[in-house]
């Protein structure tokens, strides 16, 4: 299984006096070249006037673009500990057990328009850099990323199944090859994407606030049960084993919001299937 997750927004910074970072020992160092170079660029841009909208992000969140001009002296820590969003709330990945804490370094990627992908133990410091931004000379970050993505991803993809719990900006980044055979004669992958609807009298419309959540639920479920899903059929069988039971309960009204039915649907042949989860 190979388990792709967006970065949260926010991050949490690691502690004053924790290690500084060491681009050569994340995950895939084939991309270590572009990390140094869209980390320079970041660093430039972001201690320049007008930071924050180059970044596109508010003036109240000058301080965190100002920490990008510091990030090679930055303290570190686990990347499952920095991105501290809903998704990762809900998924439990700085708190899992040590067989599904093993399992999720070798199978969960998160992807960044930083360091293109990061697996969960790898040190990072905290940074904003979002993957629809543009820089000067690396230009727009998914397409930056998309040729040594795909090098990289593919080979680590074929044969297996891939859940992709992105949003479109990071689908840009990269797309599993789900038909024909590699160039060094490796089969393609099954791309599952993840998609959460809300069922209301009897009306089922696609949710956006809560499926964050939701997903990372699933996550979480297929890094701690005790079989990996290895098929796209596997994937399916672990969303089933979480029909009936709570998945969040909303704030502000307090009602829970249940997951009633988990459903794979067929898509395009280049496209992903579709794993519907729907809640009510």
């Amino acid at each position: 299984m190979l388990l792709l997750l967006p970065p949260s927004e926010g991050k949490t910074p690691a502690p004053d006096g924790a290690a500084p970072l060491d681009l050569t020992t994340l995950a895939h160092p084939e991309l270590t070249a572009r990390r140094r170079q869209v980390l320079a660029e970041l660093a430039q841009v972001s201690a320049q006037p007008g930071a924050t909208a180059a970044l596109g992000v508010s003036d109240g969140l000058a301080d965190e673009v100002a920490r990008n001009t510091t990030l090679h002296e930055a303290p570190t820590a686990p990347a499952a500990e920095v991105y501290t969003g809903v998704l990762y709330a809900a998924a439990g990945l700085a708190a899992l057990p040590d067989a599904a804490a093993r399992r999720a370094q070798a199978s969960v990627l998160t992807f960044s328009g930083l360091w293109g992908v990061v697996a969960p133990g790898d040190r990072i410091p905290a940074y904003r850099l979002g993957m629809g931004i543009g820089l000067p000379d690396a230009g727009r970050l998914a397409t930056f990323w998309k040729p040594a993505l795909t090098e990289v991803l593919d080979a680590r993809a074929a044969g297996d199944v891939v859940v992709d719990c992105r949003s479109a900006t990071y689908v840009a980044a990269w797309k599993p090859r789900t038909v024909g055979v590699g160039a060094d004669g490796t089969p393609p992958a099954e791309w599952v994407e993840v998609r959460v609807l809300r069922e209301t009298d009897g009306k089922r419309t696609v949710v956006s606030h809560n499926a964050k959540h939701t997903r990372g639920v699933l996550a979480g479920h297929l890094l701690r049960r005790e079989h990996e899903a290895r098929t796209s059929e596997d994937v399916l069988k672990a969303a089933q084993e979480l029909v009936g039971s709570v998945v969040l309960t909303e704030i502000g009204s307090g009602k829970d919001q249940t997951l009633i039915e988990a459903n794979l649907l067929d898509g395009k042949p280049r496209g992903p299937r579709t794993l519907e989860l729907v809640l009510a």
